[in-house]
């Protein structure tokens, strides 16, 4: 994924970009992929340049690794305690040859389909959020949003 893909926010993301008050998903990629679990409140204690910083990190093997380095040395210090760490996903639902049953659900549900072409068709960071919007319990508000923008209909 180029780096403007790993530091790309959605247009639908643009109520907190800039002030960073929310976790990109694009930064929730990476911690995915490194293996970090980052509470909100991890994130508003660092400052807007920091965010910032994490934002564009790039996401290839190393920078994954040193993301993750990074975030457990800058949290171990804060009153919330430093990061936790989760399982690296080896098979990540966004990296499926063809849209997860719970992405396939959601779009029902809404009266959209999705086929395997389409769904090849998106970029990773683009199947990643969509696979992050359908999660059970989560605010759907930016599914919608989310389809419009990645022209899914």
């Amino acid at each position: 994924m180029p780096l403007s893909e790993a530091s790309r926010c959605f247009a639908f993301e643009a109520d907190f970009t800039g002030s960073w008050r929310c976790i990109p998903l694009c930064v929730r990629r990476k911690l995915d992929l490194s293996g970090i679990k980052l509470k909100l409140r991890h994130w508003l204690a660092l400052d807007q340049r920091e965010r910032q910083q994490l934002v564009d990190w790039p996401d290839g093997p190393q920078a994954l690794r040193d993301f993750a380095v990074h975030l457990e040395q800058r949290t171990a210090a804060m009153a919330d305690g430093p990061v936790g760490e989760l399982p690296i996903p080896q098979a990540p639902p966004w990296r499926q040859e063809q849209p997860p049953a719970g992405v396939t659900t959601a779009l029902h549900a809404m009266g959209h389909s999705m086929s395997q072409g389409q769904w090849r068709r998106l970029s990773e960071l683009e199947r990643f959020a969509l696979c992050k919007l359908v999660r059970p319990g989560h605010d759907h508000h930016n599914l919608v949003h989310a389809l419009a923008e990645f022209k899914i209909t």
